[in-house]
């Protein structure tokens, strides 16, 4: 009788948890883009101007008085956090395993949110900012690593078999946090206030944290089901720093592509409430927000249908460069013309969501298992490394004088130009990387009769040595010892 670590239900049932892994951090994450008004609000309001930032008339907004450089500098911190601790993160699961990971990076996402939340009370305080941003670097420290560690766990359950779709659930779970986050914050920060708000984040963050003890707990007594605990641990202790020096041209355009594509995204979202109220006449705080949320509204929907689409027809590389032609025109309309915002958000969501698809599920096509976590602690450290100056950037462009006041259309529109700049970029950086891709055997662009046909032999040595430059053996490999013993259940 086959063991349950078998069956098709317990993987699916260790990818609903591990979807809850970044539920509520992702919540959290965009809070400051919904309340930016409050963010960068005045310390004080005359009596007779104070408003709850609702009104599409309003003339002054109370809230922490951050100016717009600081008020990024919130992401920017985040993202240089990411960058430096996700590599020594990656490199650790692949040490010390996915629950040492999972424990660890949940209760970081837990402890940053509770500072960044305790640092809201200091209003007007010279330690206001100084708490925040020690909040923001311990979040980010987690939830960068948390991502990791899920898509680890993601991979070797699905390797081989509904690997993107997975990819596609654990990011549709995190969109939810995050369209919740647009929906829900700004309307519960009127009715309680800034404080409860970012408490109220930090309660979801424990929510995650619970999640990471039931992963555990079935990742453990599946992997013993499955005879490979003992497999897993020996190869990680073969995994070597100095092996990083190895990996190829491609797996680095692919990182390269990645950190370009999402240098567009997460920078305009994090500005992109404010962007509309500036640039559009009618639009109040809570609209803006929900337009700005239509980017993940859109992604939550289509993550898991674009998954299975992806997983029938392969061709990656393709998706990558489609993805970063079609994502030109938005930044183009929303600087130069007044098409409606609200199409150019659900536009851009449409071809996140394929590039998330596509481009993410790759980094396991090319690296073995048991550096997996290396390779993606790389990757999202270039990501985060990009972001964070893209953030920087942002906020030199946008001003560093008022906290409050209408930024001029002219500088939006270099914002915009800028975001267009790194579109391009995205557009060689893939286009290359499919040359390159097509020179190596042509992995990352295989249909899925194919993949299937070269997967169908045993499970070469390569899933147990380090990383190696040398990718034609690695990429060609079969989904390893845990999909002969789950191919009973097809």
């Amino acid at each position: 009788m086959a063991e349950p670590a078998e069956q098709a239900y317990y993987r699916f049932v260790v990818l609903f948890f591990n979807c809850m892994l970044t539920f509520g951090s992702y919540f959290c994450f965009d809070i400051p883009s919904v309340l930016q008004d409050q963010f960068q609000g005045n310390l004080t309001c005359p009596n007779t101007t104070v408003t709850n930032g609702t009104s599409p008339t309003e003339v002054c907004v109370e809230g922490l008085g951050m100016t717009p450089q600081e008020y990024n500098l919130l992401y920017a911190i985040y993202a240089w956090t990411n960058a430096v601790v996700v590599i020594m993160a990656g490199f650790l699961i692949d040490k010390l395993g996915n629950r040492f990971g999972v424990f660890l990076f949940s209760f970081l996402t837990v402890l940053g949110s509770a500072i960044f939340a305790l640092g809201s009370h200091f209003k007007g305080s010279p330690a206001l900012l100084p708490l925040m941003l020690t909040g923001r670097l311990l979040f980010g420290s987690g939830n960068g690593s948390l991502t990791i560690v899920q898509n680890r766990i993601t991979a070797f359950w699905f390797r081989g078999k509904e690997l993107a779709l997975a990819f596609g659930l654990t990011l549709a779970f995190s969109r939810l946090g995050s369209v919740l986050n647009f929906f829900l914050t700004q309307r519960f920060e009127a009715q309680f206030g800034m404080q409860w708000t970012l408490w109220g984040g930090t309660l979801l963050c424990v929510l995650g944290f619970f999640s990471a003890v039931t992963v555990s707990v079935l990742d453990k007594v599946g992997m013993k089901q499955l005879g490979l605990d003992g497999v897993i641990q020996e190869a990680s202790r073969k995994v070597r720093v100095q092996d990083v020096k190895l990996l190829s041209l491609r797996y680095w355009l692919l990182v390269l592509t990645i950190m370009f594509f999402y240098n567009g995204i997460f920078p305009f979202i994090a500005d992109a409430s404010k962007f509309i109220q500036d640039k559009y006449d009618g639009y109040d705080q809570k609209e803006a927000a929900y337009i700005a949320g239509a980017v993940y509204d859109s992604s939550l929907v289509l993550s898991a249908t674009v998954g299975i689409l992806i997983d029938y027809i392969g061709m990656r590389g393709v998706f990558a460069v489609l993805c970063a032609l079609l994502t030109l025109p938005v930044f183009g309309l929303l600087a130069f013309t007044f098409v409606p915002p609200l199409i150019c958000t659900i536009w851009l969501g449409v071809t996140y969501s394929f590039a998330a698809a596509s481009m993410w599920p790759s980094i396991p096509l090319v690296v073995p298992q048991a550096t997996l976590g290396t390779a993606m602690g790389l990757a999202t450290s270039v990501q985060m490394v990009g972001i964070g100056v893209s953030n920087l950037v942002v906020g030199q462009i946008l001003g560093t004088k008022s906290s409050d006041s209408k930024i001029p259309l002219w500088r939006w529109q270099r914002m915009m130009i800028f975001m267009l700049a790194n579109t391009i970029s995205c557009i060689v950086t893939a286009t290359a990387l499919n040359f390159v891709d097509h020179r190596q055997g042509g992995t990352l662009n295989k249909t899925t009769k194919r993949s299937v046909a070269a997967a169908a032999g045993p499970p070469p040595a390569s899933d147990r040595e380090p990383l190696v430059g040398e990718e034609e053996e690695v990429e060609e490999e079969g989904e390893g010892a845990v999909t002969d013993r789950q191919e009973e259940e097809e």
